[in-house]
């Protein structure tokens, strides 16, 4: 099985995944295509960011399709974290790249700490939105120079900030699309695309990001979809410390 087949058939899996979440797939693609392109900020990050608006996109059909997006409150998000990703992106052309991947591993050992931590009547909350909303800055800020997009750091804090987690990840599916797009823009004069091997990633991006949407919004508990989220992160961040220990 060749290189290009196997990197193909892996975004698949993780575009169902994280079409599940709604998420967009980068959270999960960077460390996975980080096996195999060695240049993270020219190669992994713009295709990444690419993939990212794409089956953000198409998760939030499927969420919407099931009634689980407040087209007001992600709207909002939306043009918030539009206008902040750029500004993290920019800021990974100057950085080191082993601070960039530092960064990423930190967040990502908070958020499931977050997430698996009980949170005492959190049911019954309100949704902070405003909160939400404040914390959307720094987020998209941050995912910018991470190359992920927003959504894997935006959605645990709907979650946590009180929405229910279909509800948050349809609200996110919608808010990460258009940033995913801003980020990438800084990247375009110095990537470098291999556009057969982006044109399959981003057809496989399409159908499985829907797929697993629909399947979520139809048949996945509240809390599984939550600890699901959990797990995911966490596997694929020890799978990436592990390479990079080698």
């Amino acid at each position: 099985m060749t290189q290009e087949v196997v990197i193909v058939v892996g975004l698949s899996i993780l575009s169902f995944i994280s079409g599940m979440l709604g998420l967009g797939v980068a959270f999960a693609a960077i460390p996975f295509l980080g096996l195999f392109m060695n240049d993270l900020v020219h190669q992994v990050q713009p295709l990444s960011l690419t993939l990212n608006g794409i089956t953000a996109m198409f998760a939030t059909m499927g969420f919407a399709r099931s009634g689980y997006i407040d087209w007001n409150k992600a709207f909002v998000l939306a043009v918030v974290c539009t206008i902040s990703a750029p500004a993290g992106s920019l800021l990974a052309q100057h950085i080191p790249q082993t601070t960039i991947w530092g960064i990423y591993f930190v967040a990502v050992a908070y958020l499931a700490y977050r997430l698996f931590k009980p949170v005492k009547g959190e049911s019954q909350e309100q949704p902070r939105f405003l909160l939400a909303l404040v914390l959307a800055v720094p987020i998209s800020i941050l995912s910018g120079l991470l190359g992920v997009g927003p959504g894997f750091l935006l959605m645990p804090t709907l979650i946590l900030v009180g929405f229910e987690p279909k509800m948050a990840a349809g609200i996110n599916a919608f808010a990460v699309t258009p940033p995913s797009f801003s980020a990438l823009a800084p990247h375009l004069y110095t990537a470098q695309f291999d556009m057969g091997l982006t044109g399959w990633c981003i057809l496989v991006g399409v159908i499985f990001s829907y797929l697993g949407a629909k399947i979520t919004s139809l048949y996945v508990p509240d809390q599984r979809l939550k600890q699901l989220f959990g797990v995911l992160i966490v596997v694929m961040t020890l799978y990436k410390v592990t390479t990079l220990l080698r």
